[in-house]
């Protein structure tokens, strides 16, 4: 059976839509690891002449509106909404980088000091100050008893929270959301995978939780400049040490539980390769189905998915978290 690629980009420039006729490649990285997701549009070397350049240049610009959809036999999905952020024209190639509504949080917002405060707090008073048309979907209720912002921008102070306390943190651009999770939290869909049917290509090792011996130590200073650390995990094992602002034992107990959880279970680690169908988001479950070795079947967190488009098809390549269930 053959399917047909398509393809339809459009561009939104001063309520004006372009679309793009022509297309090399494009790449999509998406995952709740990153504050953004990003993508990648390369026009073909052929059609490069100076006329060509110069109406994509008129047409697009920076701050452009941009929507890719891709898909077999005009079935297409929505893979990304975002912004032009750069246009680059090296080695007779033209890249247009798109970045998702993080490119609006890149803004300053307001010097404030925040005592007490909780993430949720925090995120509302960046997109308060940024746009507010956006709403904050957070179920993590880690406290600061302080959260100073100085010189900083929407992205500085995400960038921050995610660092202190593990948090995925990403955009729904298309629906104005900014997401605030525990880690593997939050649900976006359901999916499977065989290796026997639909996994083009795998580089995932399985490995036991018993080899991945990790000791967290979490570091907050009060506000009284005195040190307070709780340790957990493994003792011998890799350590990792986070620093983080004033806040409680108990928060800094979820911060390092949060870091901990990765190395915590027996299954998979590593991508593996597939079409575009079945389609597979960040913050989809995963079931991995082998027939040949039953007890490594389960249930993983997908955390980041690649996408990429180009003449010889379409491919994601998935990337997967901790292990949910058995199967």
């Amino acid at each position: 059976m053959y399917f047909e690629m398509d393809f339809d980009i459009t561009f939104l420039t001063n309520g004006i839509e372009h679309k793009l006729l022509t297309l090399a490649e494009c790449e999509i990285v998406s995952s709740v690891d990153n504050l953004a997701d990003t993508a990648t549009i390369v026009l073909p070397e052929a059609v490069l002449n100076e006329v060509v350049l110069n109406d994509v240049q008129s047409k697009i610009g920076r701050g452009s509106e941009v929507v890719i959809k891709l898909g077999y036999d005009n079935n297409l999905e929505t893979e990304f909404t975002g912004y032009v952020d750069n246009i680059t024209t090296n080695d007779s190639t033209l890249k247009i980088i798109c970045i998702d509504a993080l490119f609006l949080f890149r803004a300053a917002v307001p010097n404030i000091e925040l005592k007490p405060t909780g993430i949720k707090s925090i995120a509302q008073y960046v997109v308060n100050n940024i746009d507010s048309s956006f709403t904050v979907n957070c179920d993590y209720d880690i406290s600061y008893e302080k959260f100073t912002i100085y010189q900083a921008t929407g992205y500085d102070v995400l960038k921050k929270i995610q660092e202190e306390t593990k948090a995925n943190i990403f955009f729904d651009t298309a629906n104005k959301v900014l997401h605030i999770h525990p880690p593997y939290v939050e649900k976006g869909g359901d999916v499977k995978f065989s290796m026997h049917h639909n996994i083009e290509q795998s580089s995932l090792e399985y490995k036991r939780a018993i080899d991945k011996r990790v000791e967290v130590t979490v570091e907050s200073t009060d506000l009284n400049g005195n040190v307070t650390s709780i340790t957990t995990g493994t003792t011998g094992g890799d350590k990792v040490t986070i620093k983080v602002g004033p806040m409680s034992k108990a928060d800094m107990q979820k911060v390092a539980d949060a870091a901990l959880v990765k190395n915590s279970f027996d299954g998979y680690e590593g991508t593996f390769d597939s079409w575009l169908i079945p389609v597979v988001r960040p913050t989809y479950t995963a079931e991995i189905i082998d027939l040949d070795y039953d007890f490594k079947n389960g249930k993983y967190y997908v955390v980041a998915v690649t996408t990429s488009f180009n003449d010889s098809g379409g491919k994601r390549t998935t990337t997967l978290g901790i292990k949910l269930s058995n199967g």
